[in-house]
């Protein structure tokens, strides 16, 4: 985002850098006795070791690692007028669980340690690193977390990073909202970092060991996803995970034209015939695929859901399975050029049937 002209009646502490910047990216029950991450109480902030025997995946260190976004030219916006306490308090408003893991972590890009439990002979520690800069039109990022094994010092860390982009600074419905600057930026952000954090919290959930209490947010999606894969919604999910299938086929050149009559059945026989010319790894692959995208799917629903309700938005099931129909067809794979048509066609067929998946999730 270039450089804005800011009116003297609205004198606020922004400075356009002379310097050219580069940007940083990565890519239950209460009553449980399991130790927990998540407890009331976390452990004060203090960076962990670094000398752990094992030899760190590329890009992890203390400090969230560095890629280029912009190209030399292009001046990036000094975000700095924010406050992090304003923003943590209204995370705290709405979400005391989101709160306690942002308590203790600056938005500086660097990883802070949220907290730490003992479990048998092994430690297990979850860093989180939070970074805040234009990028685009991407509003966050939350990455998978990435687990370091020292086996000399018997630890276990888990390491997390969130991208936060308020490139949606300048929208005339927010500038509405709130004329102020700085309250408009720090209110930015928490929206956004609310809804990454919901995010990490899941990713985080599904690579903790079972042994180990898992955050509430967490327990809160999978008896939604749950809900999704019930008899309940076994006619909805049905049209949904159909239309995956098709994007998966038609990802691999099956020559199919979607418009034609009995398109359906000619699917099902092209898929047949693929499906016996896989390997069953092939297939078995192919299935995960298929099942996290459609769990991805229900991840986006709940988190946007969750965030627009905290903040006092009205989420819109009809934009959501848009904007992210067109996503999950990226996720299965590339269409060759010679079908982008069929595969246009078999998006807009998932965005219909996932905008009525989601109504009926909204009804139970």
């Amino acid at each position: 985002m270039g450089p804005t002209n800011i009116t003297t009646k609205r004198k606020v502490c922004l400075q356009i850098q002379e310097k050219w910047e580069k940007f940083t990216v990565m890519y239950a029950p209460s009553s449980s006795s399991s130790p927990s991450l998540f407890s009331p109480s976390l452990s004060p902030l203090s960076p962990l070791s670094q000398n752990l025997d094992s030899t760190p995946s590329p890009g992890i260190s203390y400090n969230a690692p560095y890629y280029s976004v912009f190209p030399p030219s292009i001046p990036s916006l000094n975000l700095n007028i924010y406050r992090e306490t304003n923003i943590k308090i209204l995370i705290k408003n709405h979400n005391l669980e989101l709160y306690r893991v942002l308590k203790n972590v600056h938005f500086d890009g660097k990883y802070y340690q949220v907290k730490c439990i003992h479990l048998g002979n092994w430690e297990y520690c979850w860093e989180l690193a939070v970074r805040i800069q234009f990028f685009g039109k991407m509003q966050g990022l939350a990455a998978k977390p990435e687990m370091l094994v020292s086996k000399k010092s018997r630890k276990i860390i888990y390491r997390s990073f969130i991208l936060i982009n308020p490139y949606e600074l300048w929208s005339e419905e927010l500038a509405k909202k709130l004329w102020n600057l700085q309250e408009r930026i720090e209110f930015l952000i928490a929206k956004i970092l609310f809804h990454e954090c919901i995010h990490v919290l899941i990713f985080l959930g599904k690579s903790l060991p079972s042994e180990i209490r898992k955050p509430e947010t967490f327990y809160e999606f999978q008896k939604l996803l749950e809900l999704t894969n019930s008899e309940k919604l076994y006619s909805e999910k049905l049209k949904v995970c159909t239309c995956l299938l098709n994007l998966a086929e038609l990802s691999n050149g099956f020559p199919i034209n979607l418009e034609e009559p009995q398109a359906e059945l000619k699917i099902q026989k092209a898929g047949s015939k693929y499906k016996s010319e896989q390997s069953e790894p092939e297939l078995e692959t192919e299935s995960k695929l298929l099942s996290e995208v459609y769990e991805f799917l229900i991840h986006e629903k709940y988190s946007i859901q969750k965030t627009d309700i905290a903040f006092g938005f009205s989420w819109d099931n009809r934009k959501i399975a848009r904007d992210y129909a067109k996503v999950a067809a990226l996720k299965i794979g590339p269409c060759p050029a010679s079908l982008t048509l069929r595969w246009n066609i078999e998006i807009g067929r998932l965005r219909r049937a996932l905008e009525k998946l989601y109504e009926k999730l909204d009804e139970q």
